[in-house]
């Protein structure tokens, strides 16, 4: 029964579901050896087998390393073993070999098998509804005319997979394809990122200028060979965007603070309306005919008691024979019958279950007509209102909601069904019907006739002549997908019915053939009511009938002289290619063929065809009667049978051009795009019509001018049911004229058909509300883009049925989509020309762009229960990402038109202008200062020492077992402490080896090489001792060799490191056989481990000469991929220490926590030089260690009630998406958090406010204050700028507009504002720090609240970067640079080289002033300049990362003013092409952004440095070399 229901209406013959979703199954459950035994020795049994094998590989979500692997397994068995050779070795060659010649055997076989599967019925291999040859040669020119000016178009690039259905072999190679290099070798297999790595590129080492703004270095492409892939296809694509656009709508302006997006103005050109006002049409009167009955019922019972043995529907079987047919006895006995048992024997007496008056649910199969009408008369007599409804299959049918919602609404309690149907129905495992989603609980009560009482003689069914009490509902779908229901009175079905007797001349006993779904529409008023009105004789032939033979319905009218037949365009399409089976049909007895679907435009050219083909066989012109209908008017026109040898109606040809415009012309100008209608014959007897514009108040149209079609009669839907608001727009709808006012008081019903009325009254249907597409002011309908996608010869890609078109809004307008099932046989090349050429032809023949073109594997879009697409389903799956295409295009830089112009940077307003702006407005400078140094005193501390050395000294001769450091291992316990002493001796005997063994002088450079540890700290103070100078760099990773000894080798070349000092473990590695692979191992400077070290006094600790000279070197890797080393002062190190003291109130009393990496910036100072500056005892845990046990830090902050912690954002991120939902368990552990005063984020970037935040909440439970979590702010040249501390208060957050900061302004909002983004403040600025926001073109101050650049002044800046090169501009401009106005004092300031501002709060800082705040937005290397305004890649990510629950991370960058996007895919990887166009979408609608290119890769792919940054210039390096072995790369056209 099911597959009868839901048949797939197209050739594409459903794939049995054990071939579908078990084909990747079934190798995991049998291993091959079994599943195929067999004689080995047989060649042929081999040939056969192999092919089976590989069969079950070919669909499923493998990519092509995991296809490799299951094709080795399978065909093990078959592989001869070579002798004495080891398997695994033979194993190895053979899964070398190239993948096409692997295939052949597979592939061929796969095509043999789909096609056994999917050649089933060649004969529907197109959907007629559609044909038109006329159309079909418009759309050839189109193309040739493209042709002539054709263009590469760059091909998506697909990993080489078995993606979703393509086998391997049909993937497209690669231009010039060299493999890749494997970059997921060195990952684990589990989707973890790979470690954390610094990697700059091939050597870019900071000496850029920062004025040179990167975009310059975008347009070369950085080392990258431009045969690579990637840089031809991007050429390719900018070739296609250099082509002239559409032209852009009215010119765009800027607002001074808004971004106007201009709505688009008519084009003064467009042709409009120039007849007069239409005047309502009349149908001739209905006729009174005296036997007509007083009410429908009254008619059954008079024929069922007169006329018993007449027959009244015949059924058909599944081969097409009849196998029962009803005669009017039956029915009338048999729906009184029901009707009784309905009324009397359902409930109790006292209380019945059914009311006249309620409403049931009918669900009966399309097979089963006979039932169906009994239940339909059944309720009629009963009084109770009938809700047709199709038979569910599954718990989550298409649309199956909205019905539950229909029958919600309805208060529906009962279902009426057969005994086989509710057989069929899925059930849960006790034996019971599910429960349907969305579906009120139901009673399903079974209507066969053995279940029924026998109603007593006395007992008479209650006819009374027809009102407008309510007789049936029929459902009915709009365009948004929700049910409605349209009730129709008794008089309304009484007048239809005498209006269609009327119309089609029934007569009694005349025989009708019925194609169509006789639960509603036409084939409900033709085959049920209207039938049993006229004492018609019915026979149905079910859908399941057609599928087998779709000649069956021209055989039952040869078979039974039939006078009318009802059918759709397609039924005759089916007949035609069929045809030559049957040569002997006649058709000379119909005098009427019904094509209930001539409201299509495009179905003139299937009644030619047929006409032209079926003429031989006596069917004659005038009999082919197109009508047109909908739900809510029921029929509107119907083309009355016409008189042989009358000429036959005339047809119009309309411009495309002009319905676009809503405009009737004729086509005069290009024959290309033109549309050929025919007529549906006159308005209803009885009825009246209008036309009015679709949209805004019912206005009656122009004579030229297209719009909905209205009616007004007696035969017409009443209401929604239950939906008193949309009732009232759609059913009781008075015209009005140009003038607003009514027209006449008769209200009409719209139909949601758009047409007009031509010459002679006829009625012309030109398309449907609901397929109407508005784009740009300009309407297209969605049935004539599906047939131009259709003219393109489409055979060998996708098939005919099965194509949706709709639209969504994106950006201020609607914008078209085109979704297609891709036949399974169709190569990448083939889809991809397919769809290259729909977009052409829709271009030229409707001018209007697609902004997308997806094509899905067969059987995947989901049906209606008829086997249509539900269109509205298929546009939600679209939207939220789970249409699961396996080919996509997407053009919005065709479509998009409406974007603002391109921002024009102001001609330079001077420094000078600016400041006496800001005095004018009276807003002070934005400048902040942390407290004043020389005010707070300190202990003598500073006075005697003044350097580190001296300190550590002092510590260990007045303190000497106090304990500085603790360091712990991943199960918490403590591995290695250090006391004052303890640190000093260690210290001396690294200095001693160092002048033994390294003969270094004061001043050399000196490389610590270690994990995180005491060691480190150790090494760095021997240098100190010995008057070296260390730098300290991250150890490589043993497993990734490759990817991170580079960069320790470019740091050892770059500092000029006289020595390298590590462990034994790292310095066997250094010299190992994989380190000689990635880099020269021979030229490394002297390595000397410190595992064993003599115990050795130092003569005497050197003691620099001035505090200006340089203690240690701090090289990190910047985002953008830079290496920079920059020189640290003593003085520096002690002013730095002081400040952080000072600010964070450290004393020797006190313990801390440290969760980071100890290699550069504010992480190295707090690890190894706090504790000795100020005595506190600081606890050390490695990062990595958090990775084996994520409790690690939180424990021992709670063990050692720690009060001050600092971690890195990895860390934090770490526990919460780790540790989120494991609160109770933590609580459990007795972990307590009320003991953190502050917990700091170290972070050289904006603040991750939603990170923190998310932070909080969720330990909040464990006792973390709210107010604990705050970040940092440093840079290269000062690395710590902010830092929250003790005092002061809690950091402030502000709402900003994101369209504001693109044009480097600040403007602030209220929460929930849209386009708003949320900044915190980065901690309070530190003591000593002055900080002042300048404009960084002009160098001129800036006023509060404005954005700029970042300008710090303080002891402990660093002092210049260490280069190779010594750049004097590029140190003057980034360490010493002066304003260029307003300072007197002419400071000098360092350029940190964010952007940010200050803003002065209601707050009172410690020093009593008002508190000002420091807003960091971002680097300004990082900005992306794009249509003339300032990008912060972070902003476009995170609502990239919004858009799918798929997207694990996100990276942006550009390349030739492109903007391509990065996502990893942590879903399937069906999923990939989801993403593609919710990418686009959402950076379009939030940034005003095009996106060039999406690229989606694996999850870890992304690099990502210790701090947790990405490295997104390293990435973009990467993606042009082809280095990232991409899922799929889309190139927006």
């Amino acid at each position: 029964m099911g597959s009868e229901v839901r048949s797939d209406w197209s050739d594409a013959t459903p794939v049995p579901a054990s071939c579908q979703g078990a084909r990747s199954v079934k190798v995991a459950g049998v291993s091959p050896a079994n599943a195929l035994q067999g004689k080995r020795t047989e060649p042929v049994a081999l040939q056969e087998k192999v092919p089976r094998a590989l069969g079950w590989i070919h669909l499923g979500d493998i990519t092509q390393k995991g296809y490799e692997k299951k094709r080795a397994k399978l065909l093990a068995p078959y592989v001869p073993q070579t002798q004495g050779v080891d398997p695994v070795l033979q194993k190895e060659s053979r899964t070398q070999m190239p993948v096409p010649s692997a295939t052949p055997a597979s592939a061929s076989s796969s095509s043999s098998s789909s096609s056994k599967f999917h050649r089933a019925r060649s004969g529907g291999a197109r959907d007629e509804r559609y044909r038109s040859d006329i159309h079909t040669e418009a759309v050839q020119a189109a193309l040739a005319k493209h042709k002539e000016q054709k263009m590469a178009l760059p091909m998506p690039t697909k990993r080489r997979s078995t993606f979703v259905q393509s086998p391997a072999d049909a993937c497209t190679p690669p231009e010039n394809f060299s493999v890749p290099p494997d970059v997921t070798a060195t990952t684990s297999s589990s989707s973890a990122r790979p470690a954390a790595i610094d990697l700059p590129p091939s050597g870019i080492v900071k000496g850029m200028h920062k004025g040179s703004n990167r975009s310059s270095l975008m347009d070369t492409a950085d080392g990258v060979p431009v045969s690579s892939r990637v840089s031809t296809k991007i050429q390719q694509l900018l070739n296609t965007l250099k082509r002239p656009k559409r032209p852009p709508l009215k010119e765009f302006f800027v607002d001074d603070f808004e971004e106007i997006v201009e709505v688009p103005q008519p084009d003064p050109n467009q042709p409009k309306p120039e007849g007069r006002q239409m005047t309502p049409v009349k149908g001739e009167p209905l006729g009174v005919v005296c036997n007509w009955p007083p009410a429908l019922e009254a008619a059954l019972q008079r024929w069922g008691t007169t006329q018993a043995k007449c027959p009244c529907l015949t059924a058909l079987d599944v081969t097409g024979k009849p196998v029962y047919t009803l005669t009017y006895g039956k029915l009338w006995s048999r729906s009184l019958k029901l009707a009784y048992t309905l009324l009397n024997k359902l409930g109790t007496k006292n209380e019945p279950v059914l009311k006249p008056g309620d409403r049931v649910a009918l669900v009966y199969p399309n097979n089963d007509p006979v039932m169906f009408m009994v239940a339909f008369y059944g309720c009629l007599l009963a009084e109770v209102i009938p809700v047709p409804i199709e038979v569910p299959l599954t718990r989550k049918d298409a649309g199956g909601q909205q019905i539950g919602f229909l029958l919600g609404s309805c208060g529906i309690a009962l279902a009426l069904t057969t005994e086989v149907c509710l057989k069929g129905l899925p059930k849960t495992q006790n034996g019971e019907i599910v429960q349907f989603k969305g579906w009120p609980r139901l009673k399903w009560v079974v209507t066969d006739s053995k279940y029924l009482s026998k109603s007593p003689k006395d007992w008479q069914p209650n006819i009374s002549a027809a009102g407008t009490e309510p007789a049936y509902i029929e459902y009915k779908t709009s365009k948004e997908g929700s049910v409605m229901g349209v009730t129709v009175s008794r008089i309304a079905m009484l007048s239809h019915c005498q209006a269609l007797s009327q119309a089609c001349n029934y007569s009694e006993g005349e025989t009708i053939v019925n194609v169509l779904d006789f639960k509603k529409d036409a084939g409900l008023w033709h085959g049920i009511l209207t039938n049993v009105m006229n004492k018609l004789h019915t026979i149905s032939v079910p859908y399941s009938v057609m599928k087998t033979c779709p000649l069956s319905w021209v055989q039952r009218v040869h078979a039974h002289k039939a006078k009318v037949a009802l059918v759709k365009c397609r039924d005759l399409h089916w007949a035609m290619m069929a045809h030559r089976d049957q040569r002997d049909v006649s058709l000379s007895s119909l005098r009427m063929l019904i094509v209930t679907d001539g409201a299509n435009p495009w179905s003139v050219s299937s009644c030619d065809a047929f006409l032209s083909l079926f003429q031989s066989h006596g069917l004659k012109p005038e009999a082919i009667c197109p009508c047109a209908t909908s739900p809510e008017a029921m029929t509107i026109a119907i083309r009355r049978p016409g008189v042989p040898g009358a000429p036959l109606p005339g047809r119009a040809i309309l411009s495309m051009n002009g319905l676009s415009f809503g405009v009737i012309r004729v086509n005069t100008e290009d024959k290309n795009s033109a549309l050929t209608v025919q007529d549906v014959g006159h308005v209803m007897p009885g009825g009246m019509m209008c036309i009015v514009k679709p949209d805004g108040p019912p206005q009656l149209c122009k004579t030229d001018e297209i719009g909905e079609i209205c009616v007004s009669s007696r035969a017409g839907g009443m209401m929604y049911y239950g939906l008193a608001g949309v009732t009232k727009n759609t059913f009781e709808v008075i015209p009005v004229n140009s003038a607003g006012s009514p027209v006449g008081d008769v209200p009409f019903v719209r139909s949601g058909l758009l047409g007009f009325v031509g010459p002679g009254s006829l009625v012309f249907v030109v398309g449907k509300m609901d397929g109407l597409l508005t784009v740009s002011g300009r309407r297209h309908n969605a049935d004539d883009i599906v047939a131009t996608g259709l003219a393109v010869e489409s055979i060998k890609t996708v098939y005919r049925g099965r194509i949706a078109v709709f639209s969504v809004s994106v950006f201020y307008d609607e914008r078209i989509v085109v979704v297609a099932e891709q036949r399974p046989d169709a190569s990448e090349e083939d889809s991809f020309q397919w769809m290259s050429r729909v977009l052409q032809a829709i271009d030229s023949i409707h001018q209007v762009g697609v902004y997308c073109l997806a094509l899905v594997p067969a059987n995947t879009l989901p049906k209606t229960p008829l086997g249509g697409i539900h269109i509205s389903q298929t546009k939600q799956h679209f939207l939220e990402g789970s249409l699961h295409p396996c080919n996509i295009l997407m053009c919005p830089h065709t479509c998009v038109t409406n974007l603002p112009k391109p921002r024009q940077k102001q001609p330079g307003v001077g420094p000078a202008s600016v400041m006496v702006g800001n005095l004018v407005a009276g807003k002070r400078i934005a400048q902040a200062s942390g407290r004043d140094l020389g005010q707070i005193e300190d202990n003598d501390l500073v006075k005697k020492h003044q350097f580190l050395t001296e300190v550590l000294q002092w510590r260990a001769q007045a303190t000497p077992d106090h304990p500085l450091f603790l360091l712990l291992n991943a199960k918490g316990t403590t591995v290695c402490t250090a006391t004052c002493l303890q640190l000093h001796k260690k210290a001396e005997r690294i200095a001693s080896v160092l002048c033994d063994r390294g003969h270094l002088n004061a001043g050399d450079n000196v490389v610590l090489l270690y994990p995180p540890g005491i060691e480190l700290i150790t090494a760095f103070y021997g240098c100190l001792y010995a008057g070296c100078i260390p730098v300290t760099v991250r150890p490589p990773h043993a497993q990734s060799l490759t990817a991170t000894l580079p960069t320790v080798r470019m740091i050892v070349e770059v500092s000029k490191a006289a020595c390298i000092l590590t462990t034994q473990t790292l310095m066997r590695l250094l010299k190992s056989r994989e380190a000689a692979a990635a880099v020269d191992v021979k030229t490394w400077p002297t390595i000397i481990d410190t595992d064993d070290l003599p115990r050795k006094r130092l003569s005497q600790i050197y003691k620099p000469p001035t505090p200006e000279m340089l203690a240690y070197l701090d090289f990190s890797v910047s985002t953008t991929g830079m290496l920079t080393g920059v020189k640290m002062s003593h003085a520096a190190v002690s002013g730095l220490c002081r400040a952080i003291k000072l600010q964070c109130e450290l004393y020797s009393s006190r313990q801390i926590a440290i969760c980071l990496d100890p290699y550069c910036g504010l992480g190295f100072v707090l690890w190894c030089l706090c504790s000795v500056y100020s005595g506190h005892q600081s606890i050390l845990i490695p990062p990595m260690e958090l990775e084996s046990n994520l409790f690690l830090w939180l424990s021992t902050v709670s063990q050692y009630k720690i009060r001050d912690t600092f971690c890195s954002y990895s860390v934090m991120e770490l526990c919460t998406k780790g540790l989120g939902n494991q609160v109770e368990m933590l609580k459990a552990r007795g972990i307590n958090l009320s003991c953190v005063r502050t917990c700091v984020v170290v972070a050289e970037e904006r603040p991750r406010v939603s990170l923190t935040h998310s932070f909080s909440k969720l330990f909040k439970d464990i006792g973390l204050s709210s107010r604990a979590v705050s970040t940092t702010f440093g840079s290269r040249v000062n690395v710590a700028i902010c830092l929250q501390g003790t005092s002061g208060p809690d950091p402030t957050t502000v709402y900003v507009d994101l369209k504001s900061l693109r044009h480097d302004r600040v403007r602030l909002v209220e929460r929930g504002a849209p386009q708003s983004l949320l900044l915190s403040e980065s901690g309070k600025i530190l003591p000593g720090v002055k900080v002042i926001i300048v404009n960084p073109e002009t160098k001129g101050p800036l006023g509060d609240s404005h954005l700029g650049e970042i300008w710090v002044n303080s002891p402990h800046t660093a002092s210049g970067y260490y280069t190779i090169y010594d750049n004097e501009t590029l140190q003057a401009d980034h360490f010493n640079t002066r304003l260029s106005f307003g300072d007197a004092a002419q400071t000098l300031w360092a350029r940190t080289g964010y952007l940010g501002f200050v803003r002065r709060t209601e707050l009172t800082a410690a020093s009593g002033e008002r508190h000002d705040a420091l807003y960091v937005v971002g680097a300004l290397d990082e900005t992306l300049e794009l249509r003339g305004l300032r990008y912060h890649p972070i902003d476009i990510e995170t609502s990239v990362s919004r858009t799918h629950r798929s997207i694990a991370e996100c990276a942006v960058f550009t390349w030739t003013n492109l903007l391509v996007v990065v996502v990893e895919l942590c879903g399937c990887e069906q999923e990939a092409l989801d993403l593609v166009p919710l990418v686009t979408n959402v950076v379009l609608e939030e940034h005003y952004l095009i996106v060039g290119v999406v690229v989606v890769v694996d999850p870890g792919v992304i690099p990502i440095n210790s701090r947790g940054e990405k490295q997104r210039m390293h990435l973009r390096d990467s993606f042009l070399a082809d280095q990232l072995d991409p899922i799929y790369v889309a190139y927006n056209m």
